[in-house]
């Protein structure tokens, strides 16, 4: 077998102790191979990273996002949800091209390969432009074109939801396996519950997931329960959603009877603490829903409302509006935070990754520890939640295959990506304008 060997360093261990160990990988498979002492390990590997002085952690999982939305950052800011959509974004994404799609999902490429995130959600359209990009980049993703009804024909909503799992159905386990895909409605509030039924008894038929936006603000909350007298995730369950495999992002309006469905399904909430505190959406109840047994992701939503990828950042914040939203300085710890950026989103993905042992995806990244704000080293678990940055990162490795050595990312020409992604970006506010 052709292997990997990240060699010198100390490496996060899934119940979060820390161990100096090397990590053996099996890049045939894209596999880790073993996790041991280096002593312990007698192979001769083809290529190794050096990862001294710094910690080995599983590559971030970003659970829910936008990808091509990095060329709105900055666009339109400061605004409640509602606003901002109708009089910015869905203004500025009727113009976008695919060509704007393909370029703004290469600098999220950038983005989050410099950051340490390995695995991402995306929530959009003109996706096989997105696939492309996952597969030249060397990432992995979970991909979906996102559909609605709203504003729409009674045609042109049936032919968005047929996009949806047509997508789904033909690019599921494309790049060797590194795309998975979901059937994807916008949310509970933009899709009609006759295509939002079919669309997940469309899925269950061909062994989807699906992902949704759900009870993201009080707006989103009081339509459900005026018209049909239950609240969004009673709905939800009724039409055949937060089975195995399901996801839901935001969850930030849910009260203890939502928490409780949560906690009986087998279903994920996904997290983005960073958005909806922008958009004044609101805090999540992550702790309770943590104490219930919820299952959580942890998402950066799109870069126009965020605005970046960072999920180092997600991390810190998911931590910190824990704290605030309980009233308890002991609610989401440090450990906690992390595991939902690794293990939570990987298990709301159906990723075998999130963890550092033998037989999951050798999907990693390197943080380097010779920074003044990583000093002294008392509780490293403790620095990933509330003192590293993504340019912390030194390597970052998926599917077993280095996409950035020492900073610099082997994939993808980030320069060159830059330089379109700020042409595009241009054009397309000079279009809107």
């Amino acid at each position: 077998m052709n292997t990997l060997r990240i060699a010198n360093g100390r490496v996060l261990r899934p119940d979060h102790s820390i161990a100096e160990a090397d990590v053996l990988i099996d890049q045939s498979t894209g596999d880790i191979d073993r996790v041991a002492a280096p002593d312990e390990i007698d192979a001769t590997a083809e290529e190794t990273l050096d990862a001294g002085g710094g910690l080995v952690v599983p590559g971030l999982v970003n659970a829910h996002g936008h990808a091509p939305m990095t060329l709105l950052r900055g666009y339109a800011d400061d605004k409640p949800l509602d606003a901002w959509l109708q009089e910015d974004i869905w203004p500025a994404e009727g113009e976008l091209t695919a060509e704007d799609i393909r370029v703004g999902t290469e600098l999220a490429a950038v983005e989050m390969i410099r950051t340490g995130t390995t695995g991402f959600v995306d929530m959009y359209f003109e996706e096989p432009h997105v696939a492309g990009v996952v597969e030249s980049s060397g990432l992995r993703a979970m991909l979906g074109h996102g559909f609605v009804s709203v504003g729409k024909s009674e045609e042109g909503a049936r032919e968005d939801m047929e996009k949806s799992v047509n997508f789904a159905e033909q690019y599921d386990g494309l790049a060797g396996g590194r795309i998975s895909t979901a059937v994807m409605p916008h949310s509970l509030t933009t899709v009609n519950e006759e295509l939002l039924r079919e669309a997940v008894e469309r899925a269950r038929e061909a062994d989807l997931p699906v992902h949704i936006h759900a009870n993201e603000t009080e707006d989103e909350v009081a339509p459900i329960v005026d018209e049909r007298g239950v609240r969004p995730l009673a709905y939800a369950e009724d039409v055949g959603l937060l089975a195995d495999g399901d996801f839901l992002a935001h969850c930030v309006h849910v009260d203890d009877e939502e928490i409780e469905l949560l906690a009986d399904s087998e279903a994920v909430a996904v997290h983005c603490p960073a958005s909806n505190a922008k958009l004044a959406s609101g805090i999540a109840p992550v702790a309770e829903m943590l104490d219930a047994g919820v299952t959580v992701g942890l998402g950066t939503d799109g870069a126009a409302s965020n605005n970046d990828l960072d999920m180092f950042d997600e991390i810190r914040d998911a931590a910190m509006l824990g704290k605030l939203g309980a009233d308890d300085a002991a609610a989401v710890p440090a450990s906690a935070a992390v595991r939902m950026a690794t293990e939570g989103s990987a298990a709301a993905l159906g990723f075998d990754s999130g963890r550092i042992e033998a037989g999951a995806n050798a999907d990693l990244a390197v943080v380097d520890l010779d920074a003044a704000h990583l000093t002294p080293e008392h509780d490293l678990v403790s620095h990933l939640a509330y003192a590293t940055s993504g340019q912390d990162v030194r390597h970052t490795v998926c599917d077993g295959e280095v996409l950035m050595e020492d900073r610099e990312i082997q994939t993808l020409d980030a320069e060159a990506v830059k330089e379109r992604a700020e042409e595009q970006a241009e054009a397309l506010a000079d279009r809107v304008a």
